[in-house]
């Protein structure tokens, strides 16, 4: 993710490495050193796609969660577009979806395919329901794992009542079944909740679709914002977590709804009884027997509850405090926590999305880890393995070889030494905001991409927090060699309107979702503004763009049209994109990101011509290869040597690939189909990397919670 200045180094490295004979003809060479993966600093751990028991599964960003009446949980791993199950002693399997294969296809366990699985139910006879947000239909899964579309069709877009096929959906959020084996889902694009029958007849049972609101109502006459989790209880009420209100809202048998908790539209974390509660993007719900409604306060990361009479308590976590801690009620720690479910125990059973685990919260409140084991997550600034992230993301190396590191959970930037010692440079970890400033004084929105320039300044991609609906654009952020805190081009908080971004000078530009961040020898900065859905109610998309920003501060749009989707290639604005995430430079003035959705990596020359190096559009796996012949899945990180060769975080597949000019495209580090941490010769294993950056022969690569290195990268 660095610019020229790496690229500099690397050539004066490799030339130094063949100059030091003194003359000696006739001596042989000496022998290539071994290529080593080992630790930098932090302690890995985290996402991962492995069955097995207790902490030696792991999961990638999971979010929905159920129970089923044997007490097995089933989550609905998003990151792996898998569905998992979990046994009452803790044995975790994939029950249907291949890790990273991502599609629609019905077919009988790893045959099946999921687009995006966010939310999972269960019916008496054992079947789960899925919704699968971005193929926007229904599918259910059999105890034996045969998986079918149960409601509406794939890639097929609307708010049409029908049965099945004919039905249509926009952008599912969560799902539920009542004791009659009805199915309810929250169709967040349309702001409506939606009513499944056995039959596959599906209704609006509340809402109208376009139409944005909070009123309380019948029917209909109601309105929502961005719904997501659903759940019902044995009265045959329904519960929803109506995101984008920040409120819990209740919807009899007879269609009445009315607001349980929270105030429209007013942020907080109080504790009270319904209008006097506060949430923070409540994102699932889930009832016991006791008719009590369980509450994941993502925002707040806790978990509430909420009595049948409205009175909202903070049953474990506390607000604003983020890690991966067992310990009883407020002792506890969680981290972006999605998916609430509950069993007839009375046990809570959380979705704890960026720690890539499943909790367990017993009735007296006690916290454990029932699956999957998170990296360990903090703020410390130590040497080596002592040293703490959270959830690091970019990465760049200076003239010196420190490493800079947006550390994204943290909302700071954070330098390690060629010797492991890492110190905060910039923001206060906790301490979330776009302030300009010395050092600590600083603060940040969501630091995800960093670049480095030859005068030893750093540049920052300072991204919405978490990305969500608001619609608040991003800024570019430098920081001096002193340590001086400045926004260079955006405005913090600025309202981004249908059609996204602005160019322009300065804080007159804005950004949509900016990423990457990559330098050139001239001292201009290329930005990957990558997508992001509109707060719109229609939900516009956003972004897919590469923009430019020169030294004098004027922001242009370099290569794709905002809010334009796709894999073309062409020059300038008849480009397309979908999710670019990073972008690095080279000598000759090119620039090559790592289109994320196409999981392809793209070339852009100095005149704007845009081309794919590697992979094929929608095609992911990965398959080694020469050009359209190689697959990745999800790439999110890439940078370039003084050779011309491109190195890519291939983050769906655990992977580093290397594409040389030519675009042969080989595996450096890690196994396909495996995951996890394992230092020594290569090629090791590797656990959703999501960046890299060179120094040298030495590539650095951030992952969950950890910078690891290869020494000689081959």
């Amino acid at each position: 993710m660095r610019g020229f200045l790496g690229l500099i180094l690397t050539s004066a490295a490799a030339l130094s490495a063949c100059g030091g004979h003194g003359g000696q003809s006739g001596a042989p060479p000496p022998p290539p050193a071994e290529s080593m993966l080992s630790l930098l600093a932090g302690e890995p751990g985290g996402p991962g796609s492995e069955d097995g028991t207790g902490a030696a599964a792991s999961f990638r960003g999971p979010q929905g969660v159920v129970t089923d009446s044997a007490g097995n949980v089933y989550v609905a791993d998003a990151g792996n577009v898998t569905i998992r199950k979990i046994t009452p002693e803790g044995v975790v399997t994939t029950l249907a979806g291949t890790a990273g294969m991502y599609g629609s296809t019905d077919g009988t366990g790893a045959a099946a395919r999921f687009e995006g699985p966010v939310g999972v139910a269960a019916d008496r006879a054992g079947n789960v329901y899925v919704a699968d947000e971005f193929d926007n239909t229904i599918r259910k899964i059999t105890p034996a794992g045969a998986v079918t579309t149960f409601a509406g069709t794939a890639g097929m877009t609307g708010s049409t009542d029908g049965i099945g096929a004919a039905a249509r959906f926009n952008g599912l959020g969560g799902v539920a079944t009542d004791t009659s084996d009805n199915i309810y889902a929250t169709d967040s694009g349309n702001n409506t909740i939606r009513k499944i029958t056995p039959a596959g007849v599906v209704t609006t049972l509340a809402g109208t679709a376009g139409m944005t609101g909070s009123s309380d109502g019948v029917g209909a006459a109601a309105r929502f914002w961005g719904p997501q989790g659903v759940a019902t209880d044995s009265a045959g009420n329904v519960y929803v977590a109506d995101l984008g209100n920040l409120t819990i809202r209740k919807i009899t048998p007879e269609g009445v709804v009315t607001t349980l908790a929270g105030a429209a539209g007013v942020y907080g974390s109080n504790d009270g009884t319904g209008a006097a509660a506060r949430f923070h993007e409540p994102r699932s719900v889930a009832t016991d027997n006791a008719g009590n409604v369980y509450v994941a306060d993502t925002g707040n990361d806790t978990i509430r509850k909420i009595t049948p009479e409205g009175t909202v308590t903070t049953l474990a976590g506390t607000t604003g405090m983020q890690d991966s801690i067992d310990g009883m009620g407020a002792a506890a720690r969680f981290n972006f926590p999605y998916g609430v479910a509950t069993d007839n125990a009375g046990n809570v059973y959380v979705a704890d999305t960026a720690n890539d685990t499943i909790r367990k919260i017993t009735p007296a409140g006690v916290v454990t880890t029932s699956a999957g084991m998170a990296g360990a997550a903090g703020s410390t600034d130590a040497s080596g393995a002592a040293a703490r992230f959270n959830h690091p993301t970019g990465a760049a190396t200076d003239s010196t070889g420190n490493v800079y590191v947006a550390d994204f959970g943290n909302v700071t930037i954070r330098k390690i030494t060629p010797e492991g010692v890492v110190t905060t440079l910039a923001g206060t970890a906790g301490m979330q905001d776009s302030i300009d400033g010395m050092g600590a004084a600083a603060r940040f929105e969501g630091p995800v991409g960093v670049a480095t320039d030859g005068a030893g300044n750093i540049y920052v991609a300072d991204t919405h927090y978490g990305g969500d609906i608001s619609g608040n654009s991003g800024t570019i952020r430098k920081i001096s060699p002193a340590g001086v805190v400045s926004t260079i081009a955006g405005t913090a908080g600025a309202f981004l309107g249908i059609g996204g971004e602005t160019d322009g000078v300065g804080a007159a530009a804005s950004f949509v979702n900016p990423r990457g961040l990559a330098t050139d020898s001239a001292g201009n900065i290329y930005v990957a503004d990558s997508y992001l859905m509109s707060a719109d109610p229609f939900g516009y998309p956003l972004g897919n763009t590469i923009r430019k920003v020169t030294p004098a501060g004027v922001v242009s749009t370099f290569a794709g049209t905002s809010g334009t989707t796709g894999s073309t290639d062409g020059t300038g604005a008849a480009a397309s994109f979908s999710s670019p995430e990073s972008v690095a430079t080279d000598s000759d003035g090119n620039t090559y990101v790592a289109d994320a959705r196409n999981s392809t990596i793209r070339k852009i020359t100095a005149t704007g011509v845009v081309t794919t190096l590697a992979g094929i559009a929608g095609m992911t796996g990965s398959t080694d290869g020469v050009g359209a012949a190689a697959r990745f899945n999800s790439p999110l990180g890439v940078a370039v040597d003084g050779a011309g060769n491109v190195y890519v975080a291939d983050t769906g597949n655990d992977l580093i690939r290397k594409i040389t000019p030519a675009g042969v495209v080989t595996t450096i580090v890690g196994r396909p189909g495996e995951s996890g941490f394992l230092p020594g010769p290569l090629p090791g294993l590797l656990r959703a990397p999501q960046s890299v950056t060179l120094f040298g022969t030495t590539l650095y690569i951030t992952t969950n919670n950890a910078i690891v290195q290869v020494s000689h990268v081959p």
